[in-house]
């Protein structure tokens, strides 16, 4: 059998793998890309699109919840089945107008994940092809549970395709993807607990902030059990039963569903890295500051599976896209410098963050001012009768630059954008509050802020 060549080949069709692809054979490169799930990446098809589909359902719940009373004399009901309708009007087209887009840009496309033969060969869809470059895109996947009963964890993408919302849910796990499937659950009507080994949840957060959190999800039903480490899952007659550990004694709480929202892995187990002599480490695969495979030179990671220090968001996947697509193209001139990058959890209200925590910012050595508020009373909050508003800010007290933002509000997502651009040009807080802001705007409130 032949075996096929090109100059560059893609292991995944997400945002990262995609922006690759299309550079590469812009530059008149023979290109070819594989996918072993349907083609457009997690984001696109069952991560943080969807995901914020339905959360702006939840975001007209609670908006009349807040008003209620205030002129507003009901809140609304949720159709579960009419939410998942609308979801899938931003998910369908995906697949197929991805592939066409490949095809159109005249990329070939395999359907499997491939496995390394050597260096710069590849097994795929039962064919031998060879690459002179070969971009691992591949992103992450559920951090798998091993404990007994496991087979009967659903997880997030599960989650995204209930026909029907159960009437309670177990979610084991409170980083962003539990805290957000949370959150929407609940103003769902579903009865939400979740399970966490950790004292409190998004643990990366700065703990005040998510504190804030912590009470606004309590509010709307929602109930933790902390320092508890999940041992086994039991398939009842009707509901699961999730049994744990917390305080030397053993506890439990049953649910008609469980979802394992622990943290996700890099997706590389079915590559056979060790055959292509390719390096990997916990955070995925081993890259040097060109985002090049520190053993095998002819291998580049890029996006949520490369070991580059950055966080699994899309912004970064695409930042470290564009470093890999000009390395490959021109020959590693770009090394991967990462600017200040913001952190968002879509619960409401939202959490934001960026740069250093109050506790970083001491543990490296900074002399810094700390402005730390609750102000459901500024206006913003006030008008929507929203009783969750606060914020951290760290500045550096040598020179007046701010180290860290954290804000827990409506519109947080919105705020901290405006704290990137304050950190990335290096504004001093006298620069950022000279500043005119349309009011009345949450992004106003920043000067209020630093």
């Amino acid at each position: 059998m032949a075996i096929e060549e090109f100059d560059v080949f893609v292991i995944g069709t997400g945002t990262a793998g995609k922006s690759v692809a299309y550079d590469c054979v812009e530059a008149g490169m023979s290109v070819a890309i594989a996918d072993n799930r349907e083609f457009g990446g997690t984001c696109a098809n069952r991560g943080c699109d969807p995901k914020k589909v339905l959360v702006g359902v939840t975001e007209a719940i609670q908006l009349t919840e807040n008003l209620k009373g205030k002129g507003i004399t009901s809140v609304p009901e949720v159709s579960w089945k009419d939410v998942q309708k609308f979801k899938s009007n931003f998910t369908e087209a995906v697949p197929a107008a991805t592939e066409r887009d490949l095809e159109e840009a005249g990329i070939a496309m395999y359907h499997q994940s491939p496995q390394f033969l050597e260096e710069n060969t590849l097994s795929v869809e039962g064919k031998t092809v060879k690459a002179k470059k070969i971009v691992i895109a591949t992103g992450q996947k559920p951090l798998e549970l091993k404990i007994p009963g496991r087979e009967h964890l659903k997880t997030s993408d599960d989650f995204l395709e209930l026909s029907e919302l159960p009437e309670s849910i177990v979610f084991v796990g409170a980083g962003y993807i539990g805290m957000e499937f949370a959150h929407i659950a609940a103003r769902c009507g579903a009865k939400v607990t979740v399970v966490e080994f950790a004292p409190r949840p998004l643990m990366p957060f700065d703990e005040d902030i998510v504190n804030h959190l912590v009470e606004a999800s309590e509010k709307i039903g929602i109930d933790f059990i902390f320092n508890a480490q999940v041992t086994e899952v039991e398939e009842l007659q009707k509901n699961h039963r999730v049994i744990f550990q917390k305080d030397g004694k053993e506890g439990s709480v049953k649910a008609r569903a469980v979802f394992n929202t622990a943290g996700r892995v890099p997706s590389i187990d079915e590559l056979d890295l060790d055959k292509g002599n390719v390096a990997s480490e916990k955070g995925g695969v081993s890259v040097n500051e060109f985002l090049q495979n520190t053993t095998n030179p002819s291998v580049y990671a890029c996006g949520d599976v490369s070991a580059s220090g950055s966080l699994p968001l899309t912004p970064t996947s695409s930042q470290e896209a564009r470093v890999v697509s000009k390395n490959i193209r021109k020959n590693n001139v770009l090394k991967m410098d990462f600017p200040p990058v913001p952190s968002v959890v879509f619960t409401l209200p939202q959490v934001a963050a960026i740069g250093l925590t109050e506790e970083e910012a001491k543990k490296q050595g900074y002399d810094i001012v700390v402005e730390s508020k609750s102000v459901p009373s500024w206006f913003n909050a006030k008008r929507i009768n929203e009783e969750t508003y606060a914020y951290k800010t760290i500045v550096d007290k040598d020179r007046n630059l701010i180290l860290g933002a954290h804000i827990i509000a409506p519109h947080a997502s919105e705020m901290i954008n405006l704290f990137v651009l304050a950190m990335c040009g290096k504004l001093k807080c006298e620069d950022l509050k000279a500043m005119i802001f349309a009011y009345p705007t949450w992004g106003n409130d920043i000067k209020g802020m630093v």
